[in-house]
């Protein structure tokens, strides 16, 4: 097991293979401003690259082996494959290596009390959520984003040793590496199904995640997803749990929602109304969030006021049901959700508050993924009055010509015939520009690069 001492300094000079990503880059961030000699390297230029390099940090476009000189330690992420040059030098040289997961982990201990939210949707948006409640607390929380918060200034804020909060990814199993105080499970689902065999696999990983928690811990349970549920009984854990159909440790009741479409609901803990919760963002599914959000600060002594006070405050995280601007009088947004379940609460958020014509414009996210889950996406996006999907974005993966998204499209019609294929952004724009109407809403949906045609329609308006 990988061990790390941040205030040792045992490594003079610490090197990331892509560093461009947003762990790696907060990691890199934690680590300068912790008096590291940090260097990286990454396939392309990108906006967090010019801020980790405006801050000091040594960055390399592209892969070299000349890019780890003078590095004691590097650290890579899961999408670097083991013949990538850099890695296969620190290799021959005998430096130390070590995997993101692994090294966040062990960074984890250098703290007094970490927390950590995993499941397989919300991570980002309720890690953002707790950040708002803590990030100004007197003890100076370090906080790791999956995502960019306008509040702390992008995706980190660098503290001292006393709270760590950060996700946790359950992709290839790297939840196994962490051992929170606090640790926050919101859901298990189907996904990385390039990774995991079947549900059964990721159940288990999850479980294991729990079994792991050492002694003395606290892990927060959505009570109201069934496999979640199954985590609940265990010795020497402190378990607590959360959710809005079943009774809980934190419920949620009288859920009304206003009329710009922000929930808002009366929080009871323990049978007990504690008082009114409103949110900021939009969507059911956001209202669990924040219950996790709160049983999370609470379980951690932070009163219920500064919690609900933090809920109200925040305002969402980039690509999150992001308002991005209006084009002749409709509405846009943006979104990252790329997974059925993701696509259907997000599209239900939005159509509260849509006047007119819904338009999803939905990039799919590796072929993977979109192929063994075409049937649960086909079934995805009924609540959007017309569906336009964009080619695969490939990620990490290979096209072997065997899933495409007409087949997606086709499948979609075969469910509601308002569904398209159009190749090219620059078409998509030219599509929405001719058929949006004031009072429609419009937003792009996908983890890879899809926010671009909301920036490239916005542009049009100016």
């Amino acid at each position: 097991m990988f061990i790390f001492n941040i205030d040792e300094k045992k490594y003079k000079k610490i090197h990331f293979i892509g560093i461009g990503g947003i762990s790696m880059s907060g990691l890199a961030e934690i680590l300068n401003e912790s008096g590291y000699n940090v260097s990286g390297s990454d396939a392309n230029k990108s906006d967090l690259l010019t801020k980790l390099a405006n801050d000091g940090i040594d960055i390399h476009i592209g892969h070299k082996k000349e890019n780890i000189d003078g590095a004691d330690l590097v650290i890579y992420t899961d999408a670097i494959s083991l013949d990538n040059e850099e890695l296969r030098e620190a290799i021959k040289q005998k430096i130390d290596i070590v995997d993101r997961a692994s090294f966040l982990g062990a960074l984890m201990k250098n703290y007094k009390i970490s927390m950590a939210i995993s499941g397989t949707h919300g991570k980002t948006s309720t890690t953002s959520m707790v950040s708002e409640i803590i990030r100004n607390l007197p003890e100076r929380p370090t906080i790791l984003l999956g995502g960019k918060l306008d509040d702390i200034n992008g995706n980190v804020l660098v503290g001292n040793r006393e709270i760590m909060l950060t996700e946790a990814c359950e992709y290839k199993a790297n939840v196994l590496k962490y051992f929170p105080t606090t640790a926050v499970i919101l859901n298990i689902d189907e996904d990385h199904l390039d990774y995991f065999d079947n549900m059964e696999h990721i159940v288990n990983t999850f479980k294991g995640y729990a079994d792991n928690l050492k002694p003395g811990s606290t892990l927060i349970l959505n009570i109201d997803d069934p496999y979640v549920r199954e985590l609940q009984n265990r010795d020497n854990t402190t378990v607590v749990t959360f959710g809005v159909e079943n009774d809980a440790d934190y419920t949620a009741k009288n859920i009304k929602f206003c009329e710009d479409g922000y929930p808002e609901y009366d929080l009871y803990y323990k049978g007990s109304l504690i008082g009114k919760v409103i949110l900021s963002v939009l969507g059911i599914h956001n209202i669990k969030n924040s219950l996790a959000a709160i049983a999370c600060a609470h379980e951690n002594n932070i009163s219920f006021k500064d919690a609900i006070d933090g809920i109200h405050s925040y305002k969402g995280v980039h690509r999150r049901l992001e308002f991005k601007g209006m084009f002749g009088g409709a509405k846009v947004f943006d979104d990252y959700a790329h997974h059925p379940t993701e696509i259907l609460a997000s599209l239900h958020a939005i159509k509260r508050g849509c006047e007119r014509n819904l338009y999803c414009i939905f990039q799919p996210h590796t072929f993977t993924r979109t192929k063994i889950l075409l049937d649960s996406f086909s079934k995805s996006f009924s609540e959007a009055d017309y569906t336009i999907i964009t080619d695969i974005y490939a990620a990490r993966e290979k096209d072997y010509g065997d899933i495409h998204s007409k087949t997606l499209v086709d499948a979609i019609n075969q469910n509601k015939d308002k569904a398209l294929y159009i190749e090219t952004f620059r078409d998509i724009v030219k599509f929405l520009k001719d058929n949006l109407r004031p009072g429609d809403t419009v937003v792009t949906m996908g983890a890879g690069d899809v926010y671009k045609i909301g920036e490239m329609l916005l542009e049009e308006e100016k």
